[in-house]
């Protein structure tokens, strides 16, 4: 069938976040964010490898100039990372990032056109609803503590960063169940800065809470709709294009990969309890979407 997702790797991840294409390898990385664990895989191949870190890993992106490292948004702050021999991930604190509350990490994250890293900070209890989440751009690498500098803050669930193929629209979302809402900002590449913020989607009225996202070579902004096992295309505009299934109910992220960058990976959440019915839950899935993505840029910094 058109469209259909094929199950790619049945990962079993609690809460599988940031699919990441490295088209130099052809390989896809993403992160289990409870089980502090990077995976990579490779299509080609099937062959798929793991390893853990001391704390959880949120939302990566490969160093530019630093081949091997990745920079990570995990609980306390800003690493870079490496991959060991003996499963387990070697940190390096980049930067330190001061909690508006206890009990927080980092969340969803990813680089500008530009190599800038931009991360979000939220609650791990989303239950209590606190508007204590934050947006960071991290810049620089010659202060660790003052690269990373606050952007945008009250927010419960930052999500869904993303930025046009101009680099010139920053997209963030917010998951929390009271909002469910996109915002386009306008954004100054030269700078970093974003500004002119607007309501993009309210997808309260719509299937799914908007979860993480990408952004197509046509412009149009892909997101996850996390309990409604379907990922949304939404054109610049705003306007629902059209909407993928995929076989679980939370899909968390999804990105553009494969050697025509023509595959949108999707990863997912397994929950506790009963998964009866979807035991594919936590899984990597692959969709054919009919359209392109563009390269992931890897951080400056």
């Amino acid at each position: 069938m058109a469209n259909a997702a094929e199950l790619v790797l049945d990962a079993r991840n609690a809460t599988g976040e940031s699919p990441v294409w490295h088209t130099a390898e052809q390989a896809l990385y993403w992160v289990d964010i409870p089980a502090r664990q990077l995976h990579r895989l490779d299509p080609g191949s099937g062959a798929h490898s793991s390893w853990t870190g001391d704390e959880m890993l949120a939302c990566i992106a490969p160093r530019a100039g630093h081949p091997g490292q990745w920079i990570a948004g995990m609980e306390s702050g800003l690493f870079a990372i490496a991959t060991r021999d003996d499963g387990t991930l070697a940190t390096t604190p980049l930067a330190h990032a001061v909690h508006a509350a206890h009990g927080m990490r980092f969340n969803d994250g990813r680089c500008d056109r530009q190599g800038r890293f931009w991360a979000g900070t939220m609650l791990m209890d989303m239950a209590a609803g606190r508007s204590v989440g934050r947006v960071y751009r991290y810049q620089s690498d010659v202060n660790a503590e003052a690269a990373l500098r606050l952007q945008i803050d009250e927010l419960i669930v930052p999500n869904g960063l993303g930025f046009s193929p101009d680099g010139r629209t920053m997209y963030l979302s917010d998951s929390h169940p009271s909002v469910q809402a996109i915002w386009a900002f306008d954004y100054d590449p030269d700078t970093g800065t974003p500004h002119h913020r607007r309501l993009f989607v309210d997808m309260k009225p719509l299937p799914g809470r908007p979860d993480g996202a990408a952004v197509d070579a046509d412009g149009c902004y892909w997101i996850c709709g996390n309990d409604a096992g379907l990922v949304h295309r939404f054109t610049p505009a705003g306007r629902l294009d059209r909407s993928l299934a995929v076989p679980v109910k939370k899909p968390a992220m999804c990105a553009f990969g494969g050697a025509g960058l023509d595959t949108l990976y999707v990863t997912s959440i397994r929950p506790g309890g009963d998964v009866a019915d979807q035991p594919l839950a936590g899984g990597v899935f692959a969709l054919r979407p009919g359209v392109r993505g563009l390269p992931e840029p890897a951080c400056a910094f």
